[in-house]
């Protein structure tokens, strides 16, 4: 018996052991439709966090803001309510301008220039993370952008007075720039703001007219690029420090994979979800010079309004930029 017993004891030691070690459990809140390549993405990175840890963190996604929506991820993080989260940065632009800088319309219109900018950006956007108990994990780019309209769009005056879908500060002022009225409506809402007319343009990527079936309220899509805002991966830092350090490292090295795999999907969905558009009937069309010389001017505007909001930083970060830009 009391080998038996000691046997039993030993075993059920092993078993605590064990299951102490195997199983984390997180959570992550993502707001975008499963068919999105950044959610595709984030399947795989959580995938391969799971295989690299030999199941020792398990993170359970909830996609397309089921569990928050996109305005509360940030803070659903920030107070552990989930451990990992997904956000357009720029929504966050009225706590700090540096979180909306790759929003900065024709500030960096290309993709040369968007990993210049996102190089430059990177250190500032970090450090104010960690400051809120955020840990950045990886920036993903959007395909550049362009506007939907009903009816063709040959110039910017045919914007004035139409009800314009804004999602952050500077598409919010984009938008008065424009003699629009800016609309605040995120993804999920956005087919039935133009179904009940609340708004009647739309400006935002390609592949987002995909994920919302643009082709039910719009019939046009004109790109401009204009910049290609990014997506954001962060991790509640106390969460983060909490892991043991072999987990801990196999999940930053899964995320900075799916920086590298995002900005490629981002790339092919430029193209890809063009495509999609025109294969449900829209017309897909580029801008005219003289529209694009118009944008470039607000674009400028808006880069020394946020210049004059950024402070110092912002002026070290546009230096850093303009010079990674030059080589």
């Amino acid at each position: 018996m009391n080998r038996l017993s000691a046997a039993l004891a030993g075993a059920a030691i092993a078993m605590l052991a064990t299951a102490a070690q195997a199983q984390t459990r997180w959570v992550m809140a993502t707001p975008y439709a499963e068919q999105n390549y950044h959610t595709r993405n984030v399947r795989s990175f959580l995938g391969e966090v799971e295989q690299a840890t030999q199941g020792r963190l398990a993170i359970q996604a909830h996609h397309n803001g089921s569990l928050l929506p996109l305005p509360q991820i940030k803070r659903g993080v920030q107070t552990g309510q989930v451990q990992l989260g997904e956000v357009l940065l720029s929504i966050h632009g009225n706590e700090d301008p540096f979180f909306e800088a790759d929003s900065i319309p024709f500030l960096a219109d290309t993709w040369e220039a968007t990993a210049a900018l996102t190089q430059a950006t990177e250190p500032f956007i970090r450090a104010r993370l960690e400051r809120q108990g955020l840990t950045l994990l990886s920036l993903v780019p959007w395909p550049s952008q362009g506007f939907y309209t009903r009816t063709p769009l040959t110039a910017l005056a045919e914007l004035r007075g139409t009800r314009f879908r804004a999602y952050n500060t500077l598409t919010t002022r984009f938008a008065e720039l424009l003699g629009a009225q800016p609309v605040t409506v995120q993804v999920p809402d956005i087919p039935q703001a133009f179904a009940t007319n609340l708004v009647n343009v739309l400006f935002t990527a390609a592949q987002t007219g995909v994920d919302t079936s643009a082709w039910d309220f719009s019939r046009h899509f004109l790109d401009v690029g204009g910049m290609r805002a990014k997506n954001a991966i962060f991790a509640n830092s106390r969460a983060l420090a909490a892991l043991e350090p072999a987990v801990r490292s196999a999940l930053i090295a899964a995320a900075k994979q799916a920086e590298a795999r995002g900005t490629e999907m981002a790339r092919a969905a430029e193209s890809e979800a063009t495509e999609r558009l025109r294969s449900h009937g829209m017309t897909v069309a580029s801008a005219p010079a003289e529209m694009q010389t118009q944008l470039r001017e607000i674009g400028a505007k808006q880069t020394q309004e946020w210049l004059a909001r950024a402070g110092q930083d912002g002026g070290q970060m546009l230096e850093r930029y303009r010079a990674l830009v030059s080589r």
